[in-house]
């Protein structure tokens, strides 16, 4: 088991690292403004339980796989940018619910989806890739990797609920729909300078 003071910092850097904006929380933010908190909840467990495994597969080497071969790393980013800005433009795109007819109303991303997500989330890999570096010993790699795992799931999905949550608190102002335009548009502007980043690493 890890020591406390361990266990200490590691909370404290999931807790940074899962608060702090990037491709899940804007999306979360804007779920939880089109959606309500309770349809984005799939969503939320989504990236909850696809980071924990994502972080698993890292922690039990695809991590070292892809740090030794550069073609896979740069198939993840050009993957993983190409999927961002589609989901941008889908959210620019979206029109309201209400005005949607009932075959193309823009819907909350899926708790498959949600998880599948991760895998071509670059934060999602360098929070990953971080923590194990960082926090699992050599002399005890899967008792500490399944902490590591542990941990960084209990602290994140809280933290990415708080952005649902506050996205589902601006829903009531952004009733009308050209404030929701707005705010798509903004949020599908932010979710593409998050690629940034990623591209230039």
């Amino acid at each position: 088991m890890l020591p406390l003071d361990t266990i200490l910092a590691l909370v404290s850097f999931a807790f940074v690292s899962s608060i702090t904006p990037g491709p899940n929380n804007l999306m979360l933010a804007a779920s939880g403004v089109n959606f309500g908190f309770l349809r984005t909840i799939p969503h939320m467990l989504g990236v909850g339980m696809g980071f924990g495994i994502l972080q698993l597969a890292i922690g039990f080497g695809v991590g070292g796989v892809l740090l030794t071969v550069p073609e896979l790393r740069w198939a993840l980013k050009g993957i993983g940018a190409a999927y961002l800005l589609w989901l941008a433009w889908k959210m620019a795109t979206a029109r309201p619910a209400a005005k949607a007819g009932a075959g193309d109303a823009a819907r909350p991303m899926s708790f498959i989806g949600a998880c599948a997500f991760q895998w071509v989330n670059a934060k999602a890999w360098i929070m990953a890739l971080g923590a194990m570096a960082v926090y699992v010993r050599a002399d005890h790699p899967i008792v500490d990797v399944l902490t590591v795992t542990a941990v960084f799931v209990l602290v994140n999905v809280p933290c990415i609920s708080a952005w649902a949550g506050f996205g589902h608190a601006l829903g009531s102002t952004l009733a009308d729909p050209v404030r929701l335009r707005v705010f798509n548009i903004t949020m599908a502007v932010l979710l593409v300078a998050s690629i940034v980043p990623m591209i230039m690493d």
